[in-house]
This record gives C-alpha cells, sequence and structure tokens, in this order.
C-alpha cells in the first residue's frame, strides 16, 4: 500500500552536514525550525554541540544554537523518527547512508537527496519510491575548513534573484511536501519547486563537470576559469558533452549559465562557441577568488566525487552512444591528481584538451 506524503513537517534531520549541509542548516536553526544535525566528523559535532554553528560570509555572520549528534547517537531517536531528512553526504556515500537513516524515517515521511550528482534512483531504490525527494541545490559557494564554521563565498548583487534549491518530485508533480520542503530551505536561500527535476540535475551535473574537476586538477578558482581561456575551451566542451549525454537520455535540461542546452549540445558551430565563450568570460561571482568542492576535497585528502560527475557522463555516454572524449580526459587528469601521479597545476588544462583531442575520431 502506498503511504500518504508528508504535507506539515515538524521534525527535520539533515545527514551530512558538510559545507552544504551545514549552511542551509543553520539558517533553519536560526529561524527555529525542529532541526537535527548529524555527522560523521567528530570535532564538527562535539564543537557544534558545545558552542553552536557559525554561518560567516556574504550574507553575514551569526551563531546559532544547534541540535548536533553524532551517529551512534541517532538510535535513540527511533521513537521519534523524522519527517523530513535532507541526505546531504558525498555522493560514493549515498548507498550506506540512506540505509542507515531509513529506519528513522516516518512512513509518510520522505528522504530528500541534497547532493551533487545523480543519486535519486539508488536513494528510491532504498528508501523506497514514494520516499525519495530531490533537491537540486544551484550555484552556491560554501565552505567548511573548520568544525563549526561555514562560510558563504560570492558577491551577493551577482546572484540576487539566483534560485539556489530546486526542490521536486521524480514524477514531477509539485506535492504539498515539495512546497513545505521549499519553505525550508527559504530560510537560507531562494528555493522553488520544479517540475523538471532530471532537467536541473543534469544541468547541475554540466556545471559541476564544468568547474569542480577543472578546479581540482589546475588550481584555478573562480576567477582563474573564468580568465583563462583554455580552461573556457575545455569547459566548453565538456559541458558540450553532458548536454548531449543527457538529450540522448530523454532530459529536457534546463539552461546552464543562463544559456539555452541547444545552445550547448551545439558548441561545435563557431558561432555558439563565441556565445558560450563571451558568456563563461563575464563570470557570476563577483571579484571575490573561490574554490568548488572538489578543490577543497583535495587539499583535505578527501576522496573526490569525479567517477559521478564526469565519470557518470563517460559511462552514460558509451551506453548512448555519445561520444565524451573532455569528460573521460578530465577524469584521467584528475585521477592522476587525486592519486598523486601528477601535481595539480593549470598545465593540467592544456594536458587534458591535449588527451581528449588526441582520441576523438
Amino acid at each position: 500500500m502506498e503511504s500518504k506524503e508528508v504535507t506539515s513537517v515538524t521534525k527535520i534531520g539533515v545527514l551530512g552536514v558538510g559545507a552544504v549541509g551545514s549552511y542551509y542548516g543553520a539558517f533553519a536553526a536560526k529561524a527555529g525550525e525542529d532541526i537535527t544535525l548529524i555527522d560523521m566528523w567528530p570535532e564538527h559535532v562535539e564543537h557544534m554541540k558545545r558552542n553552536g554553528l557559525r554561518a560567516s560570509g556574504s550574507h553575514g555572520d551569526f551563531t546559532t544554537p544547534v541540535r548536533a549528534i553524532h551517529l551512534n547517537e541517532v538510535q535513540r531517536l527511533v521513537q521519534d523518527p523524522f519527517d523530513v531528512v535532507f541526505l546531504s553526504v558525498k555522493s560514493y556515500d549515498t548507498t550506506w547512508a540512506a540505509t542507515f537513516i531509513a529506519p528513522y524515517v516516518k512512513p509518510s515521511g520522505c528522504v530528500v537527496s541534497a547532493q551533487n550528482c545523480m543519486n535519486d534512483d539508488l536513494l528510491a531504490s532504498i528508501v523506497g519510491q514514494q520516499r525519495a525527494v530531490g533537491c537540486v541545490v544551484s550555484g552556491i559557494t560554501v565552505a567548511l575548513w573548520e568544525p563549526g564554521h561555514v562560510t558563504r563565498g560570492g558577491d551577493p548583487s551577482s546572484y540576487r534573484d539566483h534560485i539556489v534549491f530546486r526542490v521536486g518530485e521524480h514524477h514531477g508533480r509539485i506535492t504539498d511536501r515539495v512546497r513545505e520542503i521549499v519553505r525550508i530551505l527559504d530560510h537560507a536561500e531562494g528555493a522553488k519547486a520544479t517540475t523538471n527535476l532530471w532537467g536541473e540535475r543534469w544541468s547541475k551535473l554540466a556545471t559541476n563537470c564544468m568547474s569542480n574537476a577543472m578546479s581540482g586538477m589546475s588550481t584555478l578558482g573562480n576567477i582563474g576559469l573564468t580568465q583563462d581561456p583554455r580552461a573556457r575551451y575545455l569547459r566548453i566542451h565538456a559541458g558540450k558533452e553532458v548536454v548531449r549525454v543527457a538529450q540522448a537520455a530523454g532530459a529536457s535540461v534546463e539552461p546552464i549559465s543562463g544559456i539555452d542546452q541547444d545552445v550547448w549540445a551545439d558548441a561545435d558551430d563557431g558561432a555558439k562557441f563565441e556565445e558560450l565563450d563571451a558568456k563563461l568570460a563575464q563570470g557570476r561571482h563577483g571579484v571575490q577568488e573561490w574554490f568548488p568542492s572538489m578543490y577543497q576535497d583535495l587539499k583535505k585528502g578527501r576522496k573526490t566525487e569525479i567517477d559521478l560527475m564526469n565519470g557518470h557522463v563517460v559511462r552514460k555516454g558509451r551506453e548512448l552512444g555519445i561520444a565524451t572524449p573532455y569528460n573521460a580526459a578530465t577524469v584521467a587528469t584528475l585521477k592522476d591528481v587525486e592519486e598523486k601521479r601528477r601535481k595539480a597545476s593549470p598545465a593540467n588544462v592544456e594536458r587534458a584538451i591535449k588527451m581528449a583531442e588526441g582520441t576523438r575520431r
């Protein structure tokens, strides 16, 4: 029998309180939501228990008391399960994290994938299709460099009208629980319901494939990736491949950097390429240098999500018969850096381009 959807949230959980989870968690707690933050980093949890959670940066600076617990404390909640849990762990942790938290979510509740990459089907297979909701986190620059302190980067004037959180059901209908999740996330940044979760996912994946690994392997931040013409060249061709794979998979991709999917798909056309290059050269985060999550992971010595970002595009492209040489070269170069066979350097951009164009047929 199909479970009834939760339509009014009273008890919220966040599993995975990294940069993004800490950011929206801090604002929700400050707004008075009944929210519990669950994380695997002991020092982070202990700091939040003792001192609260600090959020600083372009949206101001505040510290708020939060309810933070370790994984081994979750068992105490079995008699008081969550209405909604936001899953914000790394994509490669989805299986164990979803399996772990599922018993602590009400039968009428849901688990929201607020992650990078394409984890929605996997999540649904674990918690049940009726209990899985998607949330695309778009165009946000946040970092967690120390326990208990999340920082929001960027120039507020460059994203004042930008909608960060796009919440949607797998079936595409707007439901009461989606509206409630939007309400919760709106405490932190702009949030909206979407009828095109998959198009939003592919758009975000394209953005990640064009920035995350590029920054990690090159050490270039958002300004460097904007100013370097060869970095823009690699990014455009990587984005082109993502859109072509997505379209072959039947998705209607939402605009990427404000430009329609068909322009990206046709980036081999000189005029289309120039349009895309001009757009990327403008940037969108103001004057502050910022580095995405994969760069941060490499700096911290953590495993990256490369296999589930650019690697996903390569695998899906192979399945659908779509060539993805630029993403494949990006994967190979990033893995060399991650596995310490090569140092991160701006020279890796040209290396990846030469590798891609040497494998094209």
